[in-house]
């Protein structure tokens, strides 16, 4: 949508322009040195409920995939929902991550992700001599380590499977998801919080569940019940567990901790630096009654967690409801008035009237 002003406070998502409409290859939308974060959405073709009625297993299908994705590619996943018609993923790219790996681990990686089959189609042990003779081509080594750590073949992985794996259930060929997935760069902390929240709430905003924490395929469900198996639940529930920092809540999760804790020497990313888990399920709770109900009591928990994350409530109210309203959320880029001009001025592009323009760059155009 359009921001109704340059001087708007809250987050805005930047609104595409005819050019922008069109298929945009996706290395002009994915820049890790603008943000790291995207926000993915694949539809299944014709927006049909291939993985409802009746087919709501195939959620435990993209759910195992995507856990086993995120320990083979550079990146990470933060949030996710898994609908009947449609999934959201909440990605952050780190390729560095991918250029510290060993030939021999990019090879291996490779072969997990592709392995050499028998006639009968059943994957065969990684052979030490097939890695060693891969790690060898350099060539093919920068390739596939720069495959690694691409959303594109990210989601390409994670959703051709899939599609294969239900065709031949219903015994059909063809398309199963819509042939381009959309992304949308999230370009700030207080817009990375909204898009986690808007993605943990969707089966809520759809009707399918009746609290957040009921709602199944979905990061918050996943963290809960981590929460459960490790013995950490009862720290969420602590009236003080807002206020303090627990590391147990998340430790050995496969999911990105909601916590940024680099800062105090942690050597694993998190997502917004003081947002415990705690925190962040207050916060989607109180969420969920302002899009359930469209009202919702600010109490004093409530009103502390925004001080300490520095958030203006009113703004997040504004936030988060541009993310519910289907007409408003389309866009290449989401973040304050302020990132999506330095995004803007990363791309080599004009700000004006708050969407990109494409225009020469200074430094390339012909007097």
């Amino acid at each position: 949508m359009k921001c109704e002003s340059p001087h708007v406070t809250g987050a805005c998502i930047l609104a595409p322009t005819m050019e922008d409409a069109m298929a945009t290859p996706r290395c002009h939308l994915v820049d890790e040195v603008v943000t790291p974060w995207y926000h993915c959405v694949s539809r299944c073709v014709r927006q049909a409920f291939l993985c409802g009625e009746g087919h709501s297993h195939r959620k435990d299908w993209i759910e195992g995939r995507l856990r086993e994705l995120v320990d083979l590619f550079a990146l990470d996943c933060a949030g996710f929902a898994i609908m009947d018609n449609h999934l959201h993923l909440l990605l952050r790219l780190d390729s560095q991550r991918a250029q510290n790996w060993s030939n021999e681990e990019v090879a291996r990686r490779w072969l997990t992700l592709f392995p050499v089959r028998d006639v009968a189609g059943k994957a065969l042990p990684i052979s030490p001599n097939r890695v060693t003779e891969l790690a060898g081509n350099a060539a093919w080594v920068a390739t596939v380590r720069g495959r690694l750590s691409n959303l594109g073949w990210f989601m390409k992985c994670l959703k051709e499977p899939l599609a294969r794996m239900a065709n031949k259930e219903d015994g059909c060929s063809g398309a199963f998801w819509e042939s381009r997935f959309r992304s949308v760069a999230v370009l700030d902390e207080e817009s990375l919080l909204a898009t986690a929240t808007y993605i943990d709430l969707n089966p809520v905003a759809a009707g399918l569940a009746p609290t957040p924490e009921s709602s199944e395929h979905t990061s918050l469900h996943e963290r809960i019940e981590h929460c459960q198996g490790s013995g950490t639940l009862a720290t969420i529930l602590d009236d003080l567990s807002s206020l303090t920092s627990d590391p147990a809540q998340e430790a050995d999760l496969w999911l990105l901790p909601l916590e940024d804790t680099r800062a105090q020497g942690s050597c694993r990313a998190g997502m917004v630096e003081g947002c415990t888990f705690s925190c962040y399920l207050r916060l989607v709770d109180w969420t969920s009654r302002l899009v359930r109900d469209g009202k919702a009591s600010l109490d004093p928990q409530i009103i502390s967690i925004f001080e300490r994350l520095g958030i203006e409530c009113s703004v997040w109210e504004e936030t988060v409801a541009r993310l519910f309203v289907p007409t408003r959320r389309s866009g290449s880029h989401f973040g304050t008035p302020e990132r999506l001009r330095e995004a803007a001025q990363a791309h080599h592009r004009h700000w004006h009237r708050n969407q990109f323009r494409r225009v020469p760059h200074p430094a390339t155009s012909v007097a």
